[in-house]
């Protein structure tokens, strides 16, 4: 290797390491994690949904965190009601080509979505039209909105009920960053919903 490939990856690495653990000493982050878990325990206990967004890695991250749901995380139990708007290409390619790219989202919150649902709406810039236009249809649907975005939050910031921000402007860290969040809400979830067969901590 290089001595500018070891340098960057010194580099990289570091960075990760400054948000992990700036996350792992914010308590109000914390607070938010749980918050987020909470709102859909409570969502998925009353029969509601929880549906995810986000546009290029974090569609397949968006993917990942419905599948850790309607599979499983951290022990076997029943199936939860989670839902990536990523997946459908047949619902995305009919709606970018009819509509427009930013209501590849927002129509389907408006198809599927109902009062009591949560949606977890994830840009890095906290920017994405079509996340943020997603996050306007779920208030029209009476849904609990959830965002994951960088520092500052963007436009997401004052939009999300709960909000968590990573502590990184770089996509990749942010990325890192708000999955183990995600696996954190999810591992609550399954805590909250079938606590008799919660591993003791």
């Amino acid at each position: 290797m290089t001595s500018d490939a070891a340098r960057y990856t010194a580099h990289y690495l570091a960075a990760s390491r400054a948000a992990m653990d700036s996350f792992a000493a914010d308590t109000a982050a914390h607070a938010v994690v749980q918050g987020m878990a909470a709102d859909v325990a409570a969502a998925m206990r009353n029969g509601g949904r929880y549906l995810v967004c986000g546009n290029g890695g974090s569609a397949a991250d968006a993917q990942h965190i419905a599948g850790e749901l309607v599979g499983r995380l951290m022990y076997d139990h029943a199936p939860l009601a989670a839902l990536a708007l990523t997946a459908d290409s047949s619902v995305l390619t009919a709606t970018g080509n009819d509509y427009g790219f930013e209501h590849v989202f927002s129509r389907q919150v408006l198809g599927l979505g109902r009062p009591g649902d949560v949606l977890l709406a994830i840009s890095t810039s906290g920017n994405s039209p079509n996340v943020l236009a997603a996050i306007a249809a779920a208030r029209q649907r009476g849904m609990a909105v959830h965002g994951f975005a960088g520092t500052g939050g963007g436009a997401m910031a004052t939009l999300c009920d709960r909000l968590l921000a990573a502590p990184s402007a770089w996509t990749p860290i942010i990325q890192q960053v708000y999955m183990t969040a995600a696996h954190l809400v999810c591992a609550l979830v399954e805590r909250e919903l079938f606590p008799e067969k919660a591993p003791k901590v």
